[in-house]
């Protein structure tokens, strides 16, 4: 089960304390101070890993503090600092700050790192406190507490091609064709419960990754169906694939439902709608009244976006289609690269 986003309760280590200590010495007042300084407490740290695909980790243990600081000793002994605790997670995920909402950070990269919850610093002893007039200091400082914070964790999937339809479209078919994926593929509504992720492979060392989203439906921006769940992980991919139904078996008209998907992205906002975009007409295996696809095509030509026809049941049309977007997405990673 695909888990993209949870809620932590955070926070760092409590330093130590520092320490009131005095040695031994002749013709020292006292023997002399030498209290250690507390070591400083251990901090959280969101570390991304791309091993990992979900959030589900955190889904049933939402809270989590470092360790704590070693507090100060004699003989000037600093205590020990605590050790950071790594939390690991889906390269793609985003950090914020529950309360403000403000980004803390985006994990993109295969082992990056974002420190959340801060350790607290640790307390002078009171050898740090000897001056001239005050030889025997007694004070001393305790430590800090750490950060504490309550972190909204927020996974957005890392993939080149986006497709976007509606449900039975046959973007499951599609997917599973072109890649390794296996997606559940049945003939009702939202089969596609979570969002698939496929390698395409189009030679020795060329590839991208195709997420197929769960279906959309009217209202999908505001919730509806599964609503924005999943919407959001377009925000990441270079182009977006509006994939159409063209069979009469599906009981709507083509271009009404590009001009719908269209409508639901848009809504969403974000950058979303300046996004790069074509259109894909599935199903032609099953076509018999070809205006419908005629319809589509010039609706995408209107608005400046490629068309191509293709029927993922057999094959026909989707090797061109691939080598389109394989074509596309290296050509933004050169212009990405520059």
């Amino acid at each position: 089960m695909l888990v993209d986003e949870v809620v932590l309760k955070l926070a760092g280590g409590r330093g130590g304390n520092g320490a009131l200590s005095f040695r031994r010495e002749k013709f020292v007042p006292r023997g002399g101070p030498d209290g250690g300084n507390g070591g400083r407490g251990g901090s959280v740290v969101l570390v991304a890993d791309r091993g990992r695909h979900t959030l589900a980790a955190y889904r049933y243990r939402p809270s989590y503090r470092a360790e704590a600081g070693g507090h100060g000793s004699g003989n000037n002994r600093q205590g020990r600092s605590g050790h950071d605790l790594l939390l690991r997670v889906p390269a793609g995920t985003a950090a914020y700050d529950d309360e403000s909402g403000a980004l803390l950070g985006d994990l993109v990269d295969d082992g990056s790192s974002l420190t959340v919850a801060p350790g607290g610093r640790g307390g002078r002893g009171n050898a740090v406190f000897r001056t001239p007039t005050n030889q025997a200091p007694r004070r001393t400082e305790p430590g800090e507490a750490g950060t504490a914070r309550t972190v909204r964790l927020e996974l957005r999937l890392l993939a080149d091609v986006g497709l976007v339809g509606f449900p039975n479209a046959g973007k499951s078919s599609f997917i599973a064709r072109v890649s390794a994926a296996k997606p559940r593929i049945a003939d009702y509504p939202f089969t596609t419960l979570t969002p698939n992720l496929g390698l395409v492979r189009l030679g020795d060392d060329a590839e991208f990754v195709m997420a197929d989203l769960p279906g959309l439906i009217p209202g999908a921006s505001q919730g509806a169906g599964l609503g924005t769940r999943f919407l959001k992980h377009l925000s990441r991919t270079a182009f977006l694939v509006y994939f159409v139904d063209l069979s009469e078996s599906s009981g709507r008209a083509p271009v009404a439902d590009l001009e719908v998907l269209q409508r639901e992205v848009a809504l969403y906002g974000g950058n979303l709608p300046g996004k790069p975009a074509m259109v894909v007409g599935n199903k032609t295996d099953i076509l018999t009244d070809d205006a419908r696809s005629d319809a589509l095509s010039d609706t995408a030509a209107a608005g400046g976006l490629p068309f191509f026809a293709v029927s993922a049941a057999t094959g026909d049309g989707c090797a061109a289609l691939v080598a389109e977007l394989g074509a596309r997405v290296a050509g933004f990673a050169a212009r990405s690269d520059a």
